[in-house]
């Protein structure tokens, strides 16, 4: 029997008299690979904080038996040994004063990987990893002997290395055995279910409704004889018994009738699945490009001081399309798609061109406005198409009138990217948009990108996603943009 590494039992986890987590029983075993996925602020994070011990249950208790390696997202590099071999398989520079975000993830992993641990809880390691980083993660966790509990929002990974998935959603913890796309099968074949089960609740409570209708009809009917005229009444023989019987079978219609409309409430309620609709942007007429490549390069050379990263480079982008550029880290794909924002120089773009841009920084909003508001004021569109678009970025409830000064990182990015796509541009150009989103909200802008009419240029080291939405992909390698 395989070794328990921790267990939860009797957990909750409270924040300001709210409720994070609440677990009666959870436990991982020697060579568990669990995959832990869930909306931003569920309690992802925090319950891989309680198995690493850096936070306390409010209630409850957590049991470590082994020990482990811990790689936490927004921590910056601990002061910590790391094997030079590593160090050097993943380009980390020597003087790690000045690391950029994909440097200081790969210093993080160099440390992580330095010696073994029984156990690894690993929270967002992909984030700003390009595709050699990425590569190394897997090579090195794909053979990990020991249990491997990993947060992260890159589906492609979660197949690749997890046999389990933790969703943790309002609070608890739901299991489901398989990895990413099992899991998103079992929830697909839940919702058919579900949708069956609806169905069948919606016909069978019309079947009783029209079934105790019908008995009150008859009820009102046999009324409706008995109240004959004297007249009438008196002529007939037995007029006494002729009464007691019409007024006893009344009774029994209405009876039947109530006892049906009993049943009705007796069934059991199967609410209706809640589709995602496919939302549209649609684009003025004074928006439309009728330029077959609005934007073209001819023999363009990018340089950063004396760093030469592309080299007479000659480019046509196509209308209308979702066009993905990938490559290593400092190869050059930011600083390509800042110099197209800018219309520089060696570009020929049309002059028709609005660009909406996307960049990977820490947002700033300048006027104390709501969440609605905010997309109100810069935008054609009517409050109802307002509303469809954050909901479906995960703006519920109440959070549309949150003031957009108090949203948190992850917020202000996910109403940056409605923002960009409800806007007057005709060209969108987003710079490691999925980035800090987690999967539903990745999802989301997949939808918006194919309801979305004019050209996006996207830079991406997400392989579903790039899969998901990309029309073309383009590489960016040995000074080189090359079509794959």
């Amino acid at each position: 029997m395989e070794q328990i590494c921790f267990e939860l039992e009797n957990v909750e986890v409270t924040y300001l008299d709210k409720e994070i987590l609440k677990i009666d029983r959870l436990a991982v075993h020697q060579f568990d690979r669990i995959g832990i996925v869930g909306k931003n602020g569920t309690g992802k994070s925090t319950l891989l904080k309680l198995l690493a011990g850096e936070i306390q249950p409010t209630s409850g208790k957590v049991k470590g038996y082994v020990d482990l390696g811990y790689f936490e997202q927004v921590e910056a590099p601990a002061v910590a040994e790391a094997d030079p071999a590593l160090l050097g398989k993943l380009a980390v520079p020597r003087n790690s004063g000045s690391l950029s975000g994909g440097e200081q993830t790969r210093l993080k992993l160099a440390q992580l990987f330095t010696h073994y641990n029984e156990a690894l809880l690993i929270d967002e390691p992909t984030t700003h990893l390009d595709q050699d980083g990425l590569s190394f993660l897997l090579d090195e966790l794909r053979y990990y002997y020991g249990a491997l509990v990993l947060i992260s929002h890159d589906r492609a990974v979660l197949d690749e290395l997890v046999t389990t998935i933790w969703e943790v959603h309002e609070g608890e913890v739901h299991v489901y055995s398989g990895n990413y796309s099992e899991y998103m099968a079992q929830k697909q074949l839940k919702r058919e279910q579900q949708t069956q089960a609806h169905e069948q609740f919606i016909k069978e409570k019309s079947r009783l409704e029209k079934a105790a209708q019908e008995k009150m009809k008859k009820a009102e009917k046999i009324a409706q004889a008995g109240r004959l005229s004297k007249k009438e009444a008196n002529a007939k023989p037995n007029k006494s018994f002729m009464t007691k019987s019409k007024g006893t079978s009344q009774k029994a219609a209405q009876r039947a009738a109530k006892a049906i409309e009993h049943r009705v409430e007796k069934l059991q309620e199967v609410e209706a699945v809640q589709e995602e609709r496919q939302i549209v942007f649609r684009q003025s007429k004074q928006l439309e490009l009728h330029n077959k490549f609005p934007i073209m390069a001819d023999r363009l050379t990018l340089q950063v001081e004396e760093n030469v990263l592309l080299d007479e480079v000659s480019f046509q982008l196509p209308l209308g399309k979702k066009i993905a550029i990938t490559g290593s880290n400092g190869s050059g794909k930011s600083t390509l798609l800042h110099h197209i924002a800018n219309n520089g120089a060696g570009l020929t773009v049309s002059p028709k061109a609005k660009m909406g841009y996307f960049r990977q920084m820490s947002y700033r909003f300048a006027e104390d406005e709501t969440v609605l508001q905010f997309l109100g004021n810069r935008s054609e569109y009517d409050e109802g198409f307002l509303r469809s678009v954050l909901h479906s970025m995960q703006f519920t409830g109440t959070d549309i009138l949150k003031s957009v000064q108090s949203l948190s990182g992850g917020e202000a990015i996910r109403l940056q990217l409605c923002q960009l796509f409800l806007g007057e541009y005709n060209i969108l150009l987003l710079d490691e948009p999925t980035n800090f989103l987690d999967i539903a909200a990745i999802e989301a802008l997949e939808r918006f990108m194919a309801g979305y009419e004019g050209t996006i240029i996207f830079v991406s080291h997400d392989q579903a996603f790039i899969k998901q939405v990309a029309d073309i992909q383009y590489k960016l390698q040995a000074k080189k943009l090359v079509q794959v």
